[in-house]
């Protein structure tokens, strides 16, 4: 089986799985967006706008992908948009098995192929993953004689290179986590060069052979969680086994700095979730029936458990000090939101949500998406039903109290093989998909009330969906792609500067 990457990519269709559709939510007691609130802007919302986060309008970078592509969420289309020192780094793949690495200056003319591969007979998309460190953008490209290997790329051509062949022959490798560490690449790698579990590793590299280095070797008899986190210079990861129970780990990218931090049960615990709350991290994970949720400045002493519940909990996010997470009664069919203190104190109720479908067949409410962005904590809430399409989705922001929890959206997607993205752009507003009746999935913008919730743009009028994913900042623009008039999906921008 051929060496996978460091992150997940959906790779169903959307059609004919719940196709998305406006929701309205009868007896929730939640006010929809008027269906006019898109087209329609009073001379007071006008004066709302020039104080948005982002204000500009949402233009298409370049025609990157061959018209008549198609817009399914299987693809074709650009992704990975990463910041390099400013510029704009992205992948295409198409279904032939071509693949190009581009780089932009945020113009048209500006937006060149630093390199183009071949078609080849892989079973993925061969170009993907790019994590900039300094002038270089590290990446992942999978061909017949290494498999998936690490590449780096200085945005010329001539300076697109395979890093090393770290797994010799097709079998490819698999990059567990990455972090930029002084001025350097990171990285956890699993070789299974023998049965049983895989041997976990980790490198640095500087995008030269020779730079490319094993630092420490932690064997096989652990295995290695599925989630990490960044807290300040360190990157935190966790091991376990049967004999040793769950551990925290940490590495600043050389051996000296790779220490052990702390044991966290005696027992091979399922790490759920990380998160942040400042320069804190926050990891969950389940012990038995209860979920236990920690914080971590990276050392021992920091490395505390907050509390436990006898529940299964999900982590919304974190405002200041406070960490809010949400739990689902399985008798009420309603979500509730907690908080606990970084200081301690136990937790406490904030409020809960309602659910129209309580009672009703499966109709469990569950969180897709979550953000904070500012003083706000946004986070998107979905009701199950017998079939794999949610019956509903709803986007809701908070400020932590519960006359401040309130719904913004109604009109998410409603497929279970694409839920709305959710991208916080800073002081307090967000970006988001949503639909009205005379629009299908388009890019919104809210500030955190309905008055300023609103269409950002109808990239794909009419009753096709541009449906939007890939958010990702760089400088005073955020990026992402959209199916547009080309009938492709496309590199397209908003302008949003900082402040």
């Amino acid at each position: 089986m051929r060496a996978s990457h460091w992150s997940v990519l959906l790779t169903v269709g959307l059609a004919g799985c719940g196709a998305p559709t406006r929701l309205e939510l009868q007896g929730a007691g939640l006010t929809p967006l008027p269906e006019n609130a898109s087209v329609a802007r009073t001379s007071e919302s006008a004066r709302e706008d020039s104080r948005h986060a982002c204000p500009g309008a949402a233009s298409r970078l370049k025609i990157v992908i061959p018209p008549g592509s198609g817009g399914s969420i299987n693809g074709p289309f650009p992704e990975s948009f990463v910041d390099v020192r400013g510029k704009l780094y992205f992948a295409t793949n198409l279904f032939d098995g071509s693949a190009t690495l581009w780089r932009s200056n945020g113009t048209e003319a500006g937006t060149v192929p630093v390199k183009s591969f071949p078609a080849a007979p892989v079973g993925v998309p061969p170009l993907r993953n790019l994590f900039p460190v300094g002038d270089q953008v590290f990446f992942q490209f999978d061909e017949p004689a290494t498999g998936r290997e690490l590449w780096v790329s200085d945005g010329t051509e001539t300076g697109t290179r395979l890093v090393k062949d770290l797994t010799p022959g097709p079998e490819g490798t698999y990059l567990a986590a990455v972090a930029a560490q002084h001025g350097q690449l990171t990285f956890l790698r699993l070789w299974s060069f023998a049965p049983g579990n895989p041997q976990v590793e980790l490198w640095r590299s500087d995008g030269t052979a020779s730079g490319t280095v094993r630092f420490a070797n932690f064997g096989t008899s652990a295995t290695l969680g599925n989630v990490s986190l960044r807290v300040g210079d360190n990157l935190l990861f966790f091991l376990a086994s049967p004999e040793q129970g769950t551990a925290l780990w940490r590495t600043d990218g050389t051996a000296s700095g790779t220490q052990f931090v702390k044991k966290l049960d005696a027992q091979v615990v399922n790490l759920t979730t990380t998160g942040q709350a400042g320069a804190v991290g926050l990891f969950l994970f389940k012990d038995g029936a209860n979920t236990e949720v920690w914080k971590t400045d990276g050392t021992a002493s920091g490395t505390l458990r907050l509390d436990a519940f006898g529940k299964s909990v999900n982590l919304l996010g974190a405002l200041h000090d406070t960490v809010y997470l949400s739990s689902v009664d399985s008798t009420t069919m309603l979500m509730r939101i907690e908080s606990l203190s970084l200081q301690g104190g136990g937790k406490a109720s904030v409020t809960t949500l309602p659910n129209p479908f309580a009672g009703q067949e499966a109709a469990y409410p569950y969180p897709q998406q979550m953000a904070v962005s500012g003083d706000l904590l946004y986070f998107s809430v979905a009701i199950a039903s017998p079939g794999p399409p949610p019956r509903a989705a709803t986007l809701w922001v908070s400020n932590g109290t519960a006359a401040g929890t309130l719904p913004l959206s109604e009109a998410l997607s409603l497929s279970d093989e694409y839920a709305s993205p959710l991208f916080p752009t800073g002081d307090g507003a967000a970006l988001f998909v949503a639909s009205t009746t005379h629009t299908s999935l388009e890019p919104w913008f809210t500030q955190g009330t309905v008055a300023t919730t609103r269409l950002l743009a109808d990239i794909h009028p009419g009753p096709a969906s541009s449906i939007p994913d890939g958010f990702a900042r760089v400088g005073d623009r955020i990026y992402f792609r959209a199916v547009d008039d080309t009938g492709s999906y496309q590199p397209w921008f908003v302008s949003c500067p900082r402040r």
